[in-house]
């Protein structure tokens, strides 16, 4: 606020702080930034209306989890034919999977024992085995996985989708993210960056099970909705007055969004996060846990409208397993039946055939096992952004099929690779938008989801 503005009598800042001692949603405008604008027309007709990606931060390993490899059975303790491979850190000799395959469904896709109920589903999943990215460390393949780029500073994939189509709902916010505590990199995540604020994810801790805690600060006890209604109308007449002195201001438009969206949100909210409402036997389909719980979350959200649900299976990179690959069974023990629960109940509801279902980390892990100076004990996996796994599943996609390879030894992607930027196009694709004319003008340029790249996987489409 400039100087002129403060000597203006009553001023702006004034009435907020006279207003604000009473007025507890104030405090929500900084988290609950979710998008109000109503659903927008895509640019072809859509097979999905939402997304729901269940994101393994820290790298699960695509030859211990959805990509076989026998040679690596054969060649267990010995270099690899072709030399020392090329990784972030200092690795050995090849490494079997301690996990036996097997094989799933009608379509006998092959996966690993310690994703058993998963595999039940499997007939509804497309396991691509060649995804690739740029860099081997965390940061700017979390952020490549999430936004399109390997530097901060970019919307993220929830945050082009809202901005893109809106949510259906009006009274939750249209973009929500799950995680316990905060992933590597944190709020970068699901940043709304250069676009307007509002159209950013709004972070939700699932570590708690009552409503209240999960979402605190967000019904005024001191206040009845018909006032605290009163005094948003007298803000927003208020904010108006300043945008048309002042000139625009997004930071301020979406601020007046968020407090619109977290009064909505006392009508449903607490309704639409109470997982008590769901009968015994489905909240014992799913499990217990925040992973858990974020799964059954994600599917009463998207059955209320949300846009999109990202769910972080915790905090920091649980599936960085630099010592010991054993971990990854334990990892798996509270992530398997949740994903295979929340597949079948969005089957059930009908809502699979239009929610898009992604799962997968930042990259993959090394067929080598890391013998690093980092490491304790040598039975672990260094970092492998040259090849690795993501599932597919639901609005669009084609189920029961692998698409694409890595080499015999699971290091590299070498038939039909695919970029993040390719998953992307594909999931805009699969809600009706071009991912080239999805774009936002922004210091000079055009920007986009897929950046200058990006093609749309159609072998992989229904």
């Amino acid at each position: 606020m400039n100087s002129s503005t403060t000597n203006r009598g009553f001023s702006r800042r004034q009435a907020l702080s006279a207003l604000g001692g009473g007025f507890g949603l104030l405090g929500l405008s900084g988290v609950l930034a979710g998008s109000t604008a109503g659903p927008r027309g895509p640019h072809f007709p859509p097979k999905a209306k939402h997304v729901i990606y269940l994101f393994l931060n820290g790298g699960p390993s695509h030859v211990d989890t959805f990509d076989p490899k026998p040679m690596l059975t054969k060649y267990h303790g010995k270099p690899a034919p072709s030399g020392n491979l090329k990784t972030e850190r200092k690795t050995g000799t090849l490494l079997a999977s301690p996990f036996p395959f097997r094989k799933c469904g009608q379509s006998g896709i092959e996966i690993s024992e310690i994703f058993t109920e998963l595999g039940k589903h499997i007939d509804d999943i497309c396991v691509i085995r060649s995804m690739h990215t740029e860099r081997p460390n965390h940061e700017p393949s979390l952020l490549m996985l999430n936004s399109g780029h390997v530097l901060p500073g970019h919307p993220s994939m929830g945050a082009w989708l809202n901005y893109g189509l809106g949510t259906e709902n009006q009274n939750l916010p249209g973009f929500v993210v799950l995680c316990p505590g905060l992933p590597v990199i944190g709020p970068q995540l699901w940043t709304s960056a250069y676009l307007p604020a509002t159209y950013q994810g709004t972070h939700i801790p699932n570590n708690e099970t009552e409503p209240e805690k999960l979402i605190q600060y967000l019904r005024n006890k001191q206040i009845s909705l018909p006032e605290q209604r009163r005094q948003l109308d007298l803000l927003e007449k208020l904010n108006r007055i300043h945008l048309r002195q002042e000139g625009d201001d997004p930071q301020l438009e979406s601020r007046i969004e968020s407090m619109e969206t977290a009064y909505r949100m006392q009508t449903e909210a607490f309704e639409a996060f109470d997982i008590n409402k769901e009968p015994k036997a489905v909240r014992d389909l799913y499990g217990d846990g925040p992973f858990a719980r974020g799964c059954l979350l994600a599917r009463r959200l998207v059955e209320r409208g949300v846009r999109m649900v990202q769910i972080y299976y915790g905090n920091g990179q649980p599936w960085d397993n630099h010592d010991d690959i054993l971990i990854h069974k334990k990892l798996a023990l509270t992530s398997d039946q949740p994903m295979a629960a929340l597949l079948g109940d969005l089957k059930r509801t009908g809502l699979l055939k239009e929610t898009l279902v992604i799962i997968g980390g930042e990259f993959g892990r090394t067929p080598a096992v890391e013998v690093s100076g980092l490491v304790k004990f040598q039975n672990g996996r260094d970092h492998n952004n040259h090849g690795f796994s993501v599932l597919l599943a639901g609005g669009g996609i084609k189920g029961g099929m692998t698409y694409g390879n890595t080499d015999e030894f699971g290091f590299q992607a070498v038939e039909k690779p695919v970029h993040p930027h390719d998953i992307h196009a594909t999931a805009l694709h699969c809600l009706g938008i071009d991912h080239t004319r999805l774009t936002y003008r922004y210091s000079g340029r055009d920007f986009r989801l897929t950046d200058v790249f990006g093609n749309v996987i159609h072998d992989v489409l229904a």
